[in-house]
């Protein structure tokens, strides 16, 4: 006996379309940053948010996720720029990791550009209102090589 198995054409190609979901979402952060739109911004996390942003000594918890963005417009920064270098995402179940590069630059009230580069992993979590959210994550800065 020979058995035949089908991809039900719901969930055929669902991966790709949850990770460009993502890649969709993970601009928008970026654009939340640059607007300063720090609601919006909390809006994309998890309220069991935990992770490790470069900015912090110890892993943090959602409430402390704009942190790192108040500490540059507290001193009168803004991001002027930012490009994200996709590299690697995955879906699994109920999850979507992302990993990217991202360089930009920050410009100060006196119009002085100060470039900053980061690596990144999100994974994102589709919650109960199906909705994408960051629940866990980490940012490093770039090695020597720029990796």
């Amino acid at each position: 006996m020979t058995a035949v198995l089908l991809a039900s054409p719901l969930f055929a190609g669902q991966p790709a379309a949850d990770e460009k979901e993502v890649w969709s979402l993970e601009d928008g952060y970026w654009r939340d940053v640059q607007t300063n739109d720090l609601e919006r911004y909390r809006t994309l996390w998890h309220g069991d948010f935990l992770g490790w942003p470069l900015s912090s000594p110890e892993p943090v918890r959602k409430e402390h996720i704009t942190d790192w963005i108040t500490a540059h417009t507290s001193i009168g920064e803004t991001l002027k720029s930012y490009d994200l270098e996709r590299l690697v995402a995955q879906a699994t179940d109920a999850y979507v990791t992302v990993t990217y590069r991202v360089r930009m630059t920050w410009v100060n009230k006196d119009g002085v550009a100060k470039p900053s580069n980061l690596r990144v992993i999100h994974t994102w979590i589709h919650n109960a209102d199906h909705k994408w959210q960051i629940i866990s994550g980490m940012a490093a800065a770039l090695d020597a090589q720029g990796h």
